[in-house]
């Protein structure tokens, strides 16, 4: 420190060095703030580090690398009396604050004073709101934390070493992620089972008499008038004499529409109604994380790391670092009188008085809420995403869009519908139409759900119809379907089902999702998750030897445990206790019963091509394969790939068609770590490695590359050109050779059930069945 330089009044210590500078720049030279660049004390990495006899005291060390900042924190702590904790207002947070505590008191007794202060936004009013009003370091809270931190070491350090034996080396189980894998698994096995069901529906194209007479009219046979167009409607065939009929097969539906062709369609009951549909909510940890995987198809990792910048400061120009949104762990949707009456002036400024929502908006609570903290919203609801437009990096910005509309959304007015519900009889038999127009936008004008797609709200309009008025038909619609098997989870539907089940937080999700993915668990195709052999096997012995674990009431009813722990209502030995025990006990018993893969390896219906004894899914460095049962005598192995009813199928790893560049000998498809590859067969001699094609060219102009499927590091499927990096074309979707008829684009990709046109101003779709 300079000579004659004034010694600071107080020490501040945050886990960011982010938000350390961003309180340096609202509390100015009166504070010292330090950042301990999160947390410094841990379980050790090569051991359990519990000492379980005695009432599971854990052992704490300093991580390494940590040494150095925690000696600066102590000079610091040197020059002042007091000491305020202000890590994030969570139980982690709560953890680190208590351990730089220890650290500091070790080296300096109990002379200084500490305070715990707990920043919800890091703005001027926040931060100064925090710091006159500081806290007690919660030891309910630290207890808590702990708890949970030996929960998750325990099952980890002594289920893992199991698998390791039973089944390969290098796998980990978690208190938690194993039943996220669980849920996934069992949704599998749910696609894999299921039995499709024919069932058919009629649609009839309807109009008024008197629009479109004049010449053919119709027929019931398809056949209409182009006066038609714009003033029919269609509607759905019901059932008879009232009752719901479901039709089952094509005889059944041919015999309904030759009873119903000569019919005559008459109004049976017109019915008007005002809906009325309320404003969501602000945003909580896990629908931020849900919202942002479905309209910004971000993973709830990168969300998270997203919100964190954001809540800890960004330089924004001449205001400096400041915090933009309110803590982004939290369960709760209430917010501050103070916020609400913020964004109240800004809708009536921006948007007139019509659009404030009457009173105050209030929200269904969850039973599982903590409510310890706001709603994840805009500290200041005037700084707009379009104000910050062009200083935000492009997905901080996006991020921040969608905290700021969601936000100003929940205060606004509902939107007003005119429903039209419409019941037509054609003899005995019914058919339904409804749909329902946009009257007033209410808070859709800024917000609007995925599902509402680009039409607003407005789902159908009817002619003016009258009860017992006779209509003409213009066609009757057959259509077959089959029922479909339940989606695979995206991350959206997981972290929904997590939270309904109330299996983990919030706040751990993010870290859940990345570990089934990291451990090779699960891989994801076309956004969803699908667990792979080796998940589905993990999930399947610990299912069977641990149901404690794998059970999802249960591993709610230990979060619940949890929140007692930091209310006082339960120590956190007596959790412990009562976990462990039986744990231990099912621990010893499953080292002795549990199946070993590693040695019998997973039993196929499929012969050995060469000595016909039955092949097994073996796991080697690179993943799964075939090998014989009968080896060392035969050392037959295969790839192989699994359809969607779980069928598994050889894979004639050798004969690709493809040569290698380099010595002409046969190119071989491979898996490796990030997914499928081309090897030469003559390795380790030749060592060519290529991506594999897809047989599409690249539609850039000149280029004249190939597109192949690559992996990012992530392990996500795209396709990108073979002349990388002197064409970097790139597509997640798998491209397919169609050219687009409407705009002449070279190649269309398959999105969902459809093929769509690469061209971005390009709107042309085509179902993919019919391409």
């Amino acid at each position: 420190m300079k000579k004659g330089a004034k010694e600071p009044k107080a020490l501040i210590i945050v886990e960011s060095p982010t938000k350390a500078k961003t309180l340096s720049r609202y509390l100015g030279r009166d504070y010292l703030v330090k950042a301990s660049v999160g947390h410094i004390k841990d379980l050790p990495v090569r051991e359990l580090g519990v000492d379980i006899e005695n009432d599971f005291d854990p052992n704490y060390r300093i991580i390494k690398g940590k040494g150095g900042i925690i000696k600066e924190l102590k000079q610091a702590a040197s020059r002042v009396e007091d000491i305020y904790l202000a890590p994030d207002p969570d139980r982690e947070g709560e953890a680190i604050a208590w351990h730089i505590a220890e650290e500091i008191r070790k080296a300096r007794g109990e002379t200084r004073h500490f305070h715990r202060v707990l920043f919800k936004e890091l703005t001027k009013r926040g931060i100064k709101e925090a710091m006159a009003s500081p806290v007690e370091l919660d030891r309910n809270k630290y207890d808590s934390q702990r708890a949970r931190r030996i929960l998750d070491r325990l099952v980890g350090y002594e289920l893992s070493p199991l698998l390791w034996q039973k089944v390969k080396r290098g796998l980990s189980a978690g208190r938690v992620q194993s039943v996220a894998l669980r849920l996934i698994c069992d949704r599998e096995r749910e696609i894999r089972e299921f039995k499709p069901e024919e069932y058919w529906t009629i649609t009839a194209e309807l109009a008024k008499k008197d629009i479109g007479d004049g010449g053919g009219g119709g027929n019931g046979d398809g056949a209409g008038n182009g006066a038609d167009k714009g003033h029919s409607f269609e509607a759905r065939f019901y059932g008879r004499k009232g009752k719901k009929v479901k039709i089952k097969s094509e005889s059944q539906c041919k015999g309904i529409l030759d009873e119903i062709k000569d019919e005559a369609f008459i109004v049976k009951e017109v019915k008007k109604k005002e809906v009325k549909k309320g404003s969501p909510p602000p945003l909580i940890t896990s629908t931020l994380q849900q919202e942002a995987s479905k309209r910004l198809r971000f993973s709830a990792k990168k969300t998270m790391q997203l919100a964190q910048r954001l809540y800890e400061g960004v330089d924004i120009g001449e205001e400096g670092p400041v915090g933009l949104i309110t803590y982004m762990r939290t369960d709760s949707t209430r917010i501050s009188d103070e916020a609400r009456s913020d964004a109240r002036v800004f809708i009536e400024a921006r948007y007139g008085k019509e659009f404030l929502v009457k009173g105050e908006r209030r929200f269904k609570r969850s039973k599982l809420a903590q409510d310890a903290h706001e709603a994840i919203r805009p500290t200041s609801v005037e700084r707009t995403p379009d104000a910050l437009k062009d200083i935000l990096p492009r997905d901080e910005y996006r991020l921040y869009d969608l905290i700021w509309r969601r936000f100003l959304a929940s205060q606004m007015a509902p939107a007003i519908f005119d429903q039209t519900q419409i019941k037509i009889e054609a003899g005995s038999y019914a058919f339904r139409s409804s749909g329902s127009i946009l009257r007033f936008s209410g808070f859709m004008v800024i917000w609007k759900d995925i599902d509402d797609g680009d039409n607003n709200g407005e789902k159908a309009a009817f002619p003016p119809l009258v009860e017992g008025e006779a209509l003409r038909l213009i066609a009757l619609g057959p259509k077959q379907h089959f029922t479909q098997p339940p989606p695979r989870y995206t991350e959206a539907g997981l972290i929904k089902t997590l939270e309904e089940k109330g299996i983990g937080r919030p706040s751990t999700y993010a870290a859940i999702l990345s570990n089934i993915r990291q451990r090779d668990y699960v891989k994801m195709e076309k956004r969803h998750f699908v667990p792979t052999e080796l998940g589905m096997i993990v999930a399947e012995l610990l299912k069977k030897h641990f149901p404690d674990i794998l059970n999802t009431g249960f591993t709610a009813q230990m979060e619940s445990r949890l929140d007692q722990v930091e209310t006082g209502e339960v120590s956190y030995v007596e959790l412990l206790r009562n976990f462990y025990d039986p744990f231990k006990d099912a621990l010893q018993k499953a080292r002795k019963e549990m199946r070993s893969f590693k040695t019998d390896g997973v039993s196929t219906d499929i012969d050995c091509p060469e000595c016909g004894s039955s092949l097994v899914i073996r796991y080697g460095r690179r993943g799964e394969f075939l090998a014989c049962s009968a080896f060392p005598e035969c050392k037959f192995t295969s790839d192989f790939e699994r359809d969607e009813s779980g069928v598994i199928k050889m894979v004639d790893k050798d004969k690709t068609g493809i040569k290698c560049p380099k010595c002409g000998r046969d190119m071989a498809l491979r898996r490796g770590r990030y997914g499928e590859f081309l090897a030469c067969t003559g390795y380790p001699a030749c060592e060519t490695t290529m991506s594999v094609p897809t047989g599409v060219k690249c539609p850039q102009e000149g280029c004249g590359g190939n597109i192949v499927k690559r992996f990012s590091q992530g392990g996500k499927v795209f396709y990108g050109c073979d002349r990388y990096p002197s064409c970097r074309f790139a597509t997640w979707d798998e491209p397919v050779n169609k050219s687009c008829a409407e705009c002449g684009a070279a190649i269309m990709v398959k999105k969902g059930n459809a093929l769509k046109c690469l061209n971005k101003k390009c709107n042309a779709t085509l179902p993919l069945k019919s391409s």
